[in-house]
């Protein structure tokens, strides 16, 4: 009996070594790569989500959904109490009004930039902030024809992707108008509270400001596409902006009201120096330009209040419970009435950019004058036409700063 129970247990032990070993060749492929689920809990990798970071197992699919051409809807579906996908005669009228207002945009900041690169007598610091920004100008004209084209039932059809470069596109012009805004206003605090001048020495910095002011609204305005979404997160999305997080929508419009907030600050400081002792700085003609970009700042707090207004209204009411939201187009297309005042602004305010912006228009009528009086009179000989304009002679006066700002301004 001893012998025989020992010779039991032998042969019950080797049997457990034998499914001990089955089991580790089966949790052992070939290769020597362990399958999945045979790590410890512990060292299991996971993949990383969140808002905008849709799970997949690989990186060339991380943005899949950017891609898809129904998210848009189910987005817009979640967030909309109705679609506007009728084509209607009122919607036709409405989109040819805004793509004339944006083509007058574009043409009237680009008669500025051109008058501002092509005549040195407005290449001070001043005049160079003022055209970049007549520059976000220009792109916002753009970037709202894109917007409208892309607007109504052809929302509906595009991809994430396309959605983000549409938004984001109006997103970024708007933040260079405001850092141009913040730069003309700290220009303007070296130039009187400082009683300082940029010379050759500070264009650099100049230069590093315009290009440091669109990198910046690059990055705010790519955020959305980067990740900062509420792709596969309804609950999170904005009313106005189907696709954008709530949060990311209050960010931006903080960062604007402070900026803003540090803009108007910095005028009122201005304005206490200017009134105060410093004599050298009180002249009419830095009173004169010091009112220019007020106006400007102030037009600009005018017509974006609204649209703001909108936006935190967005950002504090559930989904669906205000309907005021199904109507912030209206106050968008309010806000781009700025783009199309600045430049009448400038021409209003400056004798010589007006002159200078003007300038070709007379070109052509003097061309179709001497067109006509050819028609008229052949083998008459003309002399060749000069202008004896103050612009013309002032390019050979002194350029300082100062000079420029006492002459320029009415």
């Amino acid at each position: 009996m001893g012998g025989g129970g020992r010779a039991l247990l032998l042969a019950d032990s080797g049997r457990a070594r034998a499914k001990g070993a089955t089991r580790r060749r089966a949790s052992k492929p070939r290769g020597g790569v362990p399958r999945e689920g045979s790590l410890p809990h512990r060292l299991q990798l996971r993949q990383p989500h969140g808002p905008g970071w849709p799970l997949s197992p690989t990186m060339g699919s991380l943005y899949s959904e950017y891609l898809s051409p129904s998210k848009v809807l189910e987005h817009y579906n979640y967030t909309k109490e109705t679609l506007d996908t009728q084509e209607t005669t009122s919607r036709w009228v409405a989109l040819a009004i805004i793509v004339l207002i944006c083509f007058t945009i574009v043409v009237e900041n680009l008669m500025v930039l051109v008058a501002v690169a092509r005549n040195s007598k407005f290449h001070s610091a001043m005049y160079l902030f003022l055209g970049n920004l007549a520059a976000s100008d220009l792109l916002t004209g753009v970037a709202f024809v894109a917007n409208t084209l892309l607007s109504g039932p052809v929302t509906l059809g595009l991809t994430p992707l396309e959605w983000f470069a549409r938004e984001g596109s109006a997103f970024i012009t708007l933040s260079a108008s405001v850092f141009s805004l913040l730069a003309i206003a700290i220009e303007r605090h070296v130039a009187i509270a400082k009683v300082k001048l940029y010379g050759s020495d500070k264009s650099c910095r100049m230069l590093l400001l315009i290009v440091a002011s669109w990198l910046i609204s690059l990055v705010l305005g790519g955020l959305p596409i980067l990740g900062w979404n509420c792709l596969g997160h309804l609950e999170a999305c904005s009313t106005v902006l189907p696709l954008y997080t709530k949060h990311y929508v209050l960010c931006v419009v903080t960062i604007f009201s402070v900026i803003l907030l540090a803009i108007v600050a910095l005028y009122v400081r201005i304005y206490c120096v200017v009134r105060s002792s410093h004599v050298d700085v009180t002249g009419p003609q830095t009173l004169a330009l010091l009112k220019t970009v007020t106006i400007v700042l102030g037009v600009f707090i005018v017509c974006w209040l609204p649209a703001f207004s909108i936006l935190l209204l967005d950002y504090a009411c559930p989904v669906r419970s205000c309907p005021i939201l199904y109507k912030a187009h209206y106050f968008f297309a309010f806000a781009t009435l700025n783009s199309l005042l600045n430049p009448v602004i400038y021409t209003w305010r400056s004798r010589d950019l007006r002159r200078e912006v003007l300038r070709p228009l007379q070109c052509c009528r003097r061309a179709a004058g001497v067109q006509g009086r050819r028609g008229g009179t052949p083998g008459h000989r003309l002399l060749p036409l000069r202008s004896s304009s103050s612009l013309e002679r002032g390019t050979h006066m002194p350029t300082s700063p100062t000079f420029l700002e006492g002459n320029t301004m009415v």
